[in-house]
């Protein structure tokens, strides 16, 4: 019976070293795995959270980009409605300077015209009264011994009046060519730095659409990879709580029972 025994002791000795080996191997094989999935869980975890962040910010550039080319298309339309409010007044100002500067000039020409035909007939008076001998009568002191002038000495005034006028609206047609000139190139300026800017603006939008694509197509990816790896540490985390009784937790030992 003592034989026995000591075999039987034998045997489980035998399986014991056996099954101690297998738990040795099995445990760290399984805290290997554990803790690899462990930081593969954490990296994924932190991966989702940055792409996240990524998507996020992409999309508030989009959302400012987009703004951006609204705000834009709509100080262009402004500018276009304005420029053309400009233009038709100046083309107005500029014809009415024009039929202004038609009137006086023509005004002048008459007036000129009026002192020239009046100066001719004060000449002709005075000449005409040298060639008479005056009579008695005629000795008397001069009331009108001359013809009409026309009031010549206020001719300068009333000419030199219109020829500032005429003047003014020279100077005012030339300002507002000038002035239509400048706006119309500084209005192209707009135009074309404008068109510019959306087209570039427009194409940010469009690489930053792809990049979102391509940023969700990765988060989607992490995502998948973290379900799949939280469910293998899972699987380990379970499969050492089984190993734990038999392996760590045993009871009573070999020796003990020796």
């Amino acid at each position: 019976m003592i034989r026995d025994l000591i075999f039987k002791l034998q045997e489980e000795a035998t399986a014991e070293t056996e099954h101690k080996g297998w738990c040795d191997a099995e445990l760290g094989t399984n805290k290997l795995t554990r803790e690899e999935k462990t930081a593969s869980v954490e990296a994924l975890q932190a991966t989702v959270e940055q792409l996240k962040a990524n998507i996020a910010q992409t999309t508030m550039k989009v959302t400012e980009l987009s703004a951006a080319v609204v705000e834009l298309d709509k100080t262009v339309k402004e500018a276009v409605e304005q420029r053309s409010a400009d233009h038709e007044k100046n083309t107005a100002t500029i014809a009415d300077a024009k039929a202004a500067q038609s009137a006086v000039a023509q005004a002048l020409a008459t007036l000129k015209e009026f002192y020239a035909k009046a100066g001719e007939a004060t000449a002709l008076v005075q000449t005409g009264s040298k060639a008479k001998k005056q009579s008695p009568l005629e000795d008397g002191p001069e009331i009108f011994d001359t013809g009409y002038k026309g009031m010549q000495d206020v001719k300068g005034g009333v000419v030199g009046m219109l020829e500032v006028i005429q003047s003014d609206f020279v100077r005012l047609e030339a300002d507002t060519t000038q002035s239509e000139a400048e706006d119309d190139a500084a209005h192209e300026r707009l135009l074309n730095d404008s068109e510019v800017d959306k087209a570039v603006k427009q194409t940010d939008i469009e690489h930053l659409g792809r990049k979102k694509v391509s940023l969700t197509s990765d988060l989607n990816t992490a995502k998948r990879d973290l379900t799949n790896t939280q469910k293998e540490l899972d699987a380990a985390m379970q499969y050492f709580a089984k190993l734990k009784p038999s392996c760590i937790d045993t009871g009573v030992t070999y020796e003990d029972r020796v």
